[in-house]
């Protein structure tokens, strides 16, 4: 009884390392830039046939599904959003620091999950969750300028904050005008500093009193 346990128990072993394999094999193709591999590229990078491929993962979309989980183990292992008190130009710093932080640790499957998703469920909401994240994110660190404003401003100030901040625009900055990071960096905050004065002085102005 105890043999057939530790059989058992070795086969189980080896079947999690086989399909840890198969998912690092995806992640290590789509950091390369194969941002569509076929399952069959997966097999030969794991070094597994491709039978053994879906004998693991029912279809393409089960396995990056399971790379959408890693996705989400890798951004719950870096530091938490920033404090949201404090001056407005140091909270700035702080999550733009933060947010290209985020932005380069997934690039590479961002850009392979951006691909997908028009083909894919799982990877479609997958995204509307972090873009939903994004969103409450900048709602909360820039609560108090936000929460000066009237609902209408407050909400297209949020969309813009959210535009500007979009991985897409990150995407821009990094690969397609090829900054720094340092520089991509800088535009986020002044972009952020700009919107949020603006919605500011609107805000006051339509709330001043007119002349009669």
């Amino acid at each position: 009884m105890m043999g057939q346990t530790l059989v058992e128990d070795g086969r189980l072993a080896r079947s999690r390392r086989t399909r840890q394999a198969v998912v690092d094999a995806l992640i290590a193709l789509l950091e390369e830039g194969d941002l569509r591999p076929t399952a069959a590229r997966v097999a030969a990078r794991a070094g597994v046939s491709l039978r053994t491929v879906y004998q693991h993962f029912d279809d393409l979309e089960a396995l990056f599904a399971t790379v959408a989980e890693r996705q989400s183990e890798l951004l719950g292992a870096l530091p938490p959003l920033p404090e949201t008190r404090g001056a407005l130009p140091w909270r700035i710093a702080r999550y733009t620091r933060w947010r290209a932080q985020r932005l380069e640790r997934v690039a590479p499957m961002r850009r392979a999950a951006t691909l997908q998703e028009p083909f894919s469920r799982v990877v479609h909401e997958r995204l509307e969750q972090l873009r939903a994240m994004a969103r409450e994110e900048l709602a909360t660190i820039f609560a108090p300028e936000l929460d000066r404003l009237p609902p209408h401003l407050r909400r297209d100030t949020l969309a813009a904050l959210r535009a500007a901040t979009a991985w897409e625009a990150w995407e821009n900055l990094r690969v397609e005008q090829r900054l720094s990071v340092a520089a991509a960096r800088r535009i986020f905050a002044r972009t952020i500093a700009s919107i949020l004065a603006s919605a500011l002085a609107r805000a006051t102005r339509s709330s001043a009193p007119t002349d009669t």
